[in-house]
């Protein structure tokens, strides 16, 4: 992905930029060479978030979820009140975030996270476990101190984020993507690209880049999505379209 022609962007710019953005989300699933090519017709006056002089940085995340696994089936299942629970983890900065994302009777999607210690992303502490509690109790749960979470799912990938001055549309591109479960099974697929589009009113100029070229939304989530590619004893309806294009069961490699 060649970026070098584009201006950067501070982060502080880019935040700045965001808090005054009504957001429309879109991903999309498309090859990296398909993206590649998407990217490379990018308008001349777009930003890429830089810093240090990177341009793309490494992300981790380590899901939480039950034993039998109530976060993944509720969203698998479609249920209106449900929950994600992450830790994200900047990793060229060791900053790390316990994030807690839910959804409500009227499906409203709420985001919340504290810092956490870089050191301790992989486990659920007891101020971790007091936030999750308090947010569960929120949503409805009677009894969220007998609920036994633990880590499920660690997904890795870098990101590069742009800003379209033109439209103040925004969008993340992920690459080298891999997903592993608690045992060490991993699935990498460095061929495959996801891209995010954040838009108000207006549609991005990335939005359309790729209707143009033939890429459309795609429904997918990178814990659900990665989980089911990883587990085919779990239901995956949600996400089947997705997973027969672009996640191939011999990219799996066994712990």
């Amino acid at each position: 992905m060649t970026l070098e022609r584009l201006q950067p962007i501070t982060l502080d710019e880019l935040v700045a930029e965001a808090a005054l953005l009504t957001r429309v989300d879109r991903k999309y699933v498309l090859p990296a060479k398909d993206a590649a090519q998407v990217l490379a017709r990018l308008p001349e006056d777009t930003r890429v978030l830089t810093i240090d002089g990177a341009t793309s940085f490494e992300y981790e995340s380590f899901y939480f979820d039950t034993p039998d696994l109530l976060s993944y089936r509720m969203a698998a299942l479609g249920r209106r009140r449900r929950f994600k629970l992450r830790t994200r983890s900047y990793v060229d900065s060791e900053d790390s975030f316990l994030e807690m994302k839910t959804r409500g009777a009227r499906s409203a999607t709420v985001k919340d996270r504290i810092e956490y210690l870089f050191d301790e992303r992989e486990t659920l502490t007891r101020e971790g476990r007091a936030y999750v509690e308090e947010s569960l109790l929120g949503l409805g749960f009677e009894h969220p101190d007998q609920l036994e979470l633990v880590p499920t799912l660690a997904t890795r990938y870098r990101r590069t984020t742009l800003l379209l001055p033109a439209t103040g549309s925004r969008a993340t591109v992920d690459t080298d993507l891999s997903w592993q479960l608690a045992d060490g099974t991993t699935l990498a697929l460095p061929e495959l690209t996801i891209i995010e589009t954040k838009s108000g009113q207006r549609t991005g100029e990335v939005d359309r880049l790729l209707w143009a070229a033939a890429h459309r939304p795609s429904t997918i989530s990178k814990y659900g999505t990665g989980l089911a590619a990883l587990r085919d004893d779990l239901p995956s309806n949600k996400w089947a379209r997705v997973l027969r294009r672009h996640f191939r069961p011999d990219a799996a490699i066994a712990a």
